[in-house]
Parts: C-alpha cells; structure tokens; sequence
C-alpha cells in the first residue's frame, strides 16, 4: 500500500511538472505517459540515485547541498530517457535546465503531496 501511495504522489508530482515546465513533453497519450515516467522515476530513485549521490557527495559538502538539485535533474533525465525509450511512452525532457526545475517542482510537490495523503 505504501508503494501505491508513494507512485501515486510521484505520478501526481510529475503532472504538475508537466503542466507548468515548458521543456517537459509527454510522449504518448498524456495519463499514460505520467504514469510510466512516475514509475521510471521510482525506479532511478531506488537503483541509480543512491549511487550518484553517493559518489557527488563532496560536491555536495563543498557546495552545502545545492549540488544535490543537478544531482536530482540528472537522475529526472535517466528516468526521461528510461521512460520513452525503454517504455515506449513517457516525458521527454528537452534539456537539462527544463530537468533541473522539473526536479525542484516535483520535490516540492511531492511533499506537499505526500504530507497532504500521509506517504513518506
């Protein structure tokens, strides 16, 4: 249940991306390709993003956590490129600044969000 509630933040976080991110397409028919791209993130969350911030991690030290945002435009790419290539349907990000505040607004939408239907 607690992964439902989780996917089902994220999806709802990345259409509020969508919606207001210019550089942010999606490919296909628009609810599936939120739905595919919220699954694409949740999966680079739990594989590939622990890694990236565990090797930028004195990037982040030295830059007093700002690094992490590009780390997470970057992981919001991966998951882009997983979704519409792998998948077939997704969001297609255009560049890395469209990820970068992508990224920024579903982390703040994501907590809204989650704090709102009591995920973690």
């Amino acid at each position: 249940m607690a992964f439902i509630a989780s996917w089902l933040t994220s999806a709802i976080a990345a259409a509020v991306a969508v919606w207001l991110i210019p550089g942010l397409e999606p490919v296909g028919d628009r609810l599936t390709s939120i739905v595919v791209f919220s699954l694409a993130i949740a999966l680079v969350n739990a594989s590939v993003r622990p890694i990236m911030q565990t090797l930028s991690l004195p990037l982040t030290i030295l830059t007093l956590g700002i690094f992490h945002l590009v780390v997470n435009g970057a992981a919001l790419l991966i998951a882009s490129w997983l979704s519409v290539n792998v998948f077939g349907v997704g969001v297609q990000i255009m560049n890395f600044g469209s990820a970068f505040f992508g990224a920024i607004v579903i982390s703040v939408v994501s907590s809204i969000v989650g704090s709102i239907i009591g995920s973690n």
